[in-house]
């Protein structure tokens, strides 16, 4: 879509007019979109004694971004801003819980609409880039979820280094969280613990144009500290096959006043995938040793392969494993259309009766983009989950989500 140029009358209000030169940058390398959700979620829980029989709610999302560029000079400055808005379309209190919607503490209602609004004030110096404010950093010890009505958010400063070639360096501190579901900022924690701050640094390196490797140190203060190490590599096999290993090694621990307890988890996980034309093949495994599950931040999601639409697999001791493919139907001459299905299978997990608990879960995702005409760039997915569990674990159902989405490009 062609970027429209912003109405001079707006940018003299804004206060942003083009008088100046060192505010060139600032304005014509800005950016700014609105994105659509429509999510609808379905959960049936399916074993006998459940307290709800099912959570099933209906909401729109509004999600507007800018970004600007930067001023001109040794050191540049620059501002982001993100604005959450989700609205209640359909939902009860029998029926919430889905993570989309919030409720009300005391009459456990669903609110009808809630928001959020973030900024970030920017600092270039050469090819490094200091952000102060809110933020949704990616890094494998800190990953912002966004896989429901509305996307979570932090508060802190991040500092990200480019300065050598194929090294990408960050640091910073998170201070506090917003939910998906909350229009309040949370101290940043995980689970029932709060803590001060979350400090991270560490970096990636690109050995080559198909090898890349990556460390990064996180510390929750008072709650767990944990390394990563990270592999990376994908290599041509002839005939039109590539195959991708992507490695990932956790090492966490409990830190100073142990707000959330002992924490001792080590969190190997790891995938294969062999792709040719539309297909790919992946095989996933993951192992987890020590005496506590695998932490990561409230707001957050954890880096695993078997991360998937409704379980994490991060249970203390649990091993798991996956298939899954994958298809883009552009291959048949189709584009836009792509399917994913995959399996998880868990064991061995802790349970609080001391059992092996068990559990797995089957997915599939149908996805189609309007590839032209009027509607081109709306989204449709179709997400189905049917997940089980024993052993001492008793949470199973069966879930369908569908999500109907669409962004538009303002400039």
């Amino acid at each position: 879509m062609n970027r429209t140029r912003i109405p001079a009358p707006l940018l003299a209000a804004l206060g942003l007019g083009m008088a100046s030169p060192a505010m060139a940058g600032f304005v014509e390398d800005s950016k700014a979109s609105l994105e659509l959700r429509n999510h609808y979620l379905n959960r049936d829980f399916r074993q006998s004694g459940a307290p709800q029989a099912k959570a099933e709610e209906w909401a729109q999302g509004f999600t507007a971004r800018f970004e600007s560029g930067f001023t001109e000079g040794d050191i540049g400055v620059g501002l982001d801003a993100i604005g959450e808005l989700g609205i209640k379309l359909d939902s009860s209190r029998d029926r919430r819980g889905t993570g989309l919607l919030p409720f009300g503490p005391a009459s456990g209602e669903p609110l009808d609409e809630f928001s959020e609004l973030g900024l970030a004030a920017k600092l270039r110096a050469s090819k490094s880039v200091l952000r102060l404010g809110t933020l949704q950093p990616v890094l494998p010890v800190v990953i912002y979820n966004d896989t429901r009505l509305l996307s979570a958010t932090f508060q802190g400063g991040m500092l990200t280094s480019q300065e050598i070639d194929g090294l990408t360096l960050n640091g910073g501190r998170l201070t506090r969280a917003n939910l998906r579901d909350s229009s309040g900022r949370d101290d940043i924690g995980y689970g029932a613990a709060s803590s001060d701050a979350f400090d991270f640094a560490g970096g990636s390196y690109a050995i080559g144009p198909q090898l890349a490797v990556s460390y990064y140190y996180g510390k929750l203060e008072d709650i767990y500290r944990q390394h990563f190490v990270g592999l990376v590599h994908t290599q041509p096999l002839g005939g039109g096959f590539n195959l991708r290993s992507d490695l990932r090694y956790f090492d966490s621990r409990e830190d100073g006043q142990e707000r959330a307890g002992e924490i001792d988890n080590r969190n190997f996980n790891g995938m294969l995938s062999l792709s040719h034309g539309g297909h790919r093949v992946s095989a996933a495994w993951q192992r987890m040793s020590g005496d506590s599950a695998f932490p990561f931040l409230n707001g957050g999601d954890p880096y695993s392969v078997n991360l998937v639409t409704f379980n994490t697999f991060t249970r203390a001791e649990e091993d798991a494993w996956q298939l899954r493919y994958d298809y883009d139907f552009a291959a048949l001459g189709i584009p836009g259309l792509t399917l994913m299905t995959r399996y998880v299978d868990g064991r061995n997990a802790r349970t609080a009766t001391g059992d092996h608990g068990e559990e797995w879960e089957r997915d599939t995702d149908i996805a189609y983009v309007v590839q032209s005409g009027p509607l081109k760039g709306v989204n449709l997915r179709w997400r189905n989950v049917t997940f089980r569990s024993g052993n001492g674990l008793t949470t199973d159902l069966d879930e369908n989500r569908l999500i109907l989405g669409y962004t538009l490009a303002l400039w």
